[in-house]
């Protein structure tokens, strides 16, 4: 006989972890380690990531 695997529907709260906050426009900024060093018009940029859902933000210095 074959095991027999439970699967069961996940629940609101568990599908729709941690991106309720970013669709209200709370984003978890993180500063992007790979791309650091970026110049626009003489000045450095910074790159932000959302370390919940991957959105990028770009901020001038």
């Amino acid at each position: 006989m074959a095991d027999i695997i439970p699967f069961k529907k996940p629940k609101a709260a568990e599908k729709h972890r941690g991106n309720t906050l970013c669709r209200s426009g709370f984003h978890q900024w993180n500063i992007d380690k790979a791309s650091v060093f970026d110049v626009r018009q003489g000045r450095l940029v910074t790159v932000y990531r959302c370390a919940r859902c991957g959105a990028v933000k770009n901020a001038l210095r």
